[in-house]
């Protein structure tokens, strides 16, 4: 059982900061959000441990002001498992790591076969983690005591586990790739956001016609804007599937539409003047999407033989190469470099093939310098090689 202290206030905070300034070494962190059911990705429960200090559990709905805790532990280490998931919301309550260890991605790097926070501290320390409130409400309030010892048990083990990975990945030559990834995660931009994020819509590809686009447009911006003003999941308050079976409908009233029995969720029917509102407003619009938008998407793989032969040849020379080098290193092909780089070069290469123009282009996609060290050459041999290469060798895989 993890003993934990709960810190929802100023005072509780000021003494939970001196504590942990006064504690030795790095310092665990992680964040509990309300994914799918709330429409934000805030923080509602920030979890931190230090040696010599213990596990502080902090609220962020009562706490506004987090500097004192960037000040008291912002000079050491961070160690999070999948600290991609974290950092957005932590930097949103102005909390930025300096450098970070990622369990997670380290565990990966050292080809482990389970990589969830639970197997991994069970497989580097034995010791057996209940996962039971993982997709849980955090913005509940009060906030079970269950619940609470679950969260600390998230950081309690997690230097321990840090440690133990650390001396795998020096056993293993790998101490400075996990410190090129750890750094890629901690530099990462978040995405732009996309221009027609409504295409999204789980099911669109069902709708037919511009027209139906625009409803379909109309209706989940209605979603969004409720969604953000409730801050509640917009799945939660109408299913994609229900608003993709309004637009195919094509309701002629407004009582049309509230007996369309596929349009359920617990706003379908109480906000069912919004919705309404937006299927006119889509009818009306004189801004009519396009049936596709333009996209540097590549083709499937399997079409490459006949879209782009050359092309194709070069990625079925190139895949298994680098599936031989992941394997020789013990980490998954897409920790080694991830398939859309490869498919990428493999498509529109350099000119002149050698392992530094390879190895420049793989940069300009943001592989980091090892993956371009343990790369490059092997896919530029694989390209010079799949030239002369016959149709009817090339691996039919795709």
């Amino acid at each position: 059982m993890v003993e934990y202290i709960v810190i929802e206030d100023a005072e509780g905070l000021a003494s939970a900061c001196d504590a942990l300034a006064d504690g030795t070494g790095p310092v665990a962190v992680d964040v509990e959000r309300a994914s799918g059911f709330r429409y934000s990705q805030r923080a509602y429960l920030i979890q931190v441990f230090r040696r010599g200090a213990g596990v502080f559990l902090f609220d962020p709905s009562t706490i506004e002001d987090f500097s004192p805790l960037q000040a008291a532990i912002g000079d050491e280490e961070w160690v999070f498992h999948a600290a991609s998931q974290d950092l957005p919301s932590l930097r949103e309550r102005g909390l930025e790591p300096p450098r970070i260890f990622d369990t997670e991605l380290g565990a990966r790097l050292l080809g482990h076969e389970r990589v969830g926070l639970g197997a991994v501290v069970e497989e580097t320390l034995g010791i057996t983690l209940a996962k039971a409130h993982s997709a849980a409400d955090w913005s509940t309030r009060p906030l079970p005591a269950s619940w609470l010892e679950y969260a600390g048990l998230d950081v309690e083990h997690l230097v321990d586990v840090r440690d133990a990975l650390a001396a795998e990945l020096a056993e293993q030559d790998k101490t400075e790739f996990a410190r090129q990834e750890f750094q890629a995660v901690l530099e990462r931009q978040p995405k732009p956001p996309r221009e027609d994020p409504w295409r999204r819509l789980s099911g669109l590809h069902a709708v037919r016609g511009r027209r139906s686009l625009a409803v379909a447009r109309a209706l989940w911006q209605a979603r969004e804007d409720y969604a953000r003003d409730q801050d509640i999941a917009p799945g939660r308050l109408v299913p994609d599937r229900a608003l993709v079976a309004a637009v195919i409908a094509d309701p002629q009233s407004k009582q049309a539409l509230a007996g369309i029995k596929e349009f359920t969720g617990r706003a379908s029917r109480t906000q069912l003047d919004r919705w309404w509102n937006a299927i006119v407003e889509g009818r009306q619009s004189g801004e009519l999407p396009p049936d596709r938008v333009p996209s540097d998407t590549l083709p499937p793989p399997r079409a490459w033989v006949d879209r782009n032969p050359d092309a194709d040849r070069r990625l079925k020379a190139a895949r298994p190469a680098v599936e031989e080098r992941a394997g020789e290193l013990g980490m998954p092909t897409e920790n080694l470099l991830t398939p859309e780089m490869l498919r990428r070069v493999a498509w529109n290469p350099p000119a002149d093939i050698t392992a530094e123009t390879v190895g420049a282009a793989l940069a300009e996609q943001g592989a980091r310098p090892w993956q371009i060290e343990q790369t490059a050459q092997v896919i530029a041999d694989s390209f010079v090689a799949s030239v002369n290469e016959p149709d009817d060798a090339a691996d039919p895989a795709s």
